[in-house]
């Protein structure tokens, strides 16, 4: 079981989340055209190793995290606010 460290409530199981989707794209800005919202929302790669992830603890203290997990292994290197910055280790799958 995935096990994520909220920065507030301390260390809680996953059921607690819900996954948000990919931390690491930007939404376009409003005045996009539709191909950069189509892009947006369906191609997205699905990586093996590390990946920035939105998490909200729905549970507990309904905040909207920053998680740097791994696909593979479900490790997590850091958790933090959004506007946290949260750098990826360079490391293969």
């Amino acid at each position: 079981m995935l096990r994520i460290p909220c920065p507030h409530c301390g260390l809680r199981d996953e059921f607690e989340f819900r996954y948000r989707g990919d931390a690491s794209v930007r939404r376009p800005a409003a005045g996009a055209d539709a191909e950069a919202f189509y892009t947006y929302v369906y191609e997205r790669t699905n990586p093996a190793g590390w990946h920035l992830e939105w998490w909200l603890h729905v549970s507990g203290c309904r905040r909207l995290l920053k998680v740097a997990r791994h696909t593979v292994s479900h490790e997590i290197q850091a958790v933090g606010l959004p506007d946290d910055p949260i750098a990826l280790p360079e490391t293969s799958a």
